[in-house]
């Protein structure tokens, strides 16, 4: 595993393939390693692309971080200065769910680094943004309320980045417990429903100002998670987007989560299949 120091985060990544560069970034705070992200990057590196997938801070093997008006905001900065870093740019960007968000935060505040812009599972609805800010914050304001670092360090939901990382763990109790509650609670707000923002961070205005082609996967009617209406409404906002029916069934939102749950398969095992639509997206001039 390689990693990289950017602005004093480290981050953990890997390169596969050779040829055009691509960025892949699945959502939830979940790493490179999760299935279907890595089985996506080598059938893309097949056709002859090279494929970073990394691991966003507070994810993975990657350090923690908590600074920058919103949490993904902080990630897509990040991101550019690694695609920098790497020489990578301008690569295709391809995300989905809290990936998608990153991806277009990164293309819209680091024109630079991005090629072309590739979406999917855009989260989005009433419902379905406060149920984000929440499960992002909401425990981890609770635990550093009741008892400071200590607490939150005990969270389930850190386990994966101090196993992976051990330097985490002294770099959660390192931090002050209030500027950590207020940082959280400043990343919750970017999530209250704003109609003016239909992605959180990112007015529609910086929507609209992008250039480079874009990619929108349409969203199931079933999914209150990444509402149909929102991927349209980015689709719509975007200049150069086309909007795409995904290769896979209207509830594959829902159905992918229950397997999740259940143990017999996970939310991104199905990404491999988008391989021909982003090829075709890629190769076109």
């Amino acid at each position: 595993m390689a990693t990289c120091t950017i602005d004093g985060t480290t981050i953990a990544y890997e390169l596969i393939g050779d040829g055009p560069p691509f960025v892949l970034t699945p959502g939830g705070r979940f790493s490179k390693d999760v299935p279907g992200i890595r089985e996506l990057a080598l059938n893309l590196a097949e056709h002859g692309n090279q494929v970073l997938i990394w691991d966003r801070p507070n994810t993975g093997a990657s350090d923690v971080c908590f600074r920058g008006a919103s949490e993904s905001e902080m990630q897509a900065d990040l991101l550019a200065g690694l695609l920098r870093e790497l020489a990578l740019e301008p690569a295709v960007i391809v995300g989905g769910s809290g990936g998608a968000r990153v991806s277009l935060l990164t293309a819209a505040r680091h024109p630079d680094v991005a090629s072309k812009l590739a979406l999917l599972w855009i989260s989005g609805g009433v419902y379905g943004l406060m149920l984000l800010a929440v499960h992002y914050c909401g425990e981890s304001i609770r635990a550093a309320w009741s008892g400071g670092m200590a607490a939150v360090v005990a969270l389930p939901e850190w386990s994966e980045v101090i196993e992976r990382n051990p330097g985490n763990r002294q770099r959660f109790l390192d931090l002050d417990p209030r500027e950590f509650i207020d940082t959280l609670e400043r990343w919750m707000t970017a999530y209250c429903p704003d109609g003016k923002a239909t992605v959180p961070g990112l007015p529609d205005s910086a929507c609209a100002e992008l250039e480079i082609p874009t990619l929108v996967f349409r969203s199931g009617t079933t999914d209150a998670h990444h509402t149909r209406k929102t991927s349209e409404r980015v689709a719509a906002l975007i200049p150069k987007a086309n909007l795409v029916d995904p290769p896979w069934g209207d509830d594959e939102w829902n159905e992918q989560s229950a397997a999740a749950r259940n143990g017999t398969g996970h939310l991104f095992e199905h990404w491999p299949l988008l391989v021909p639509q982003l090829m075709e997206f890629t190769e076109a001039r």
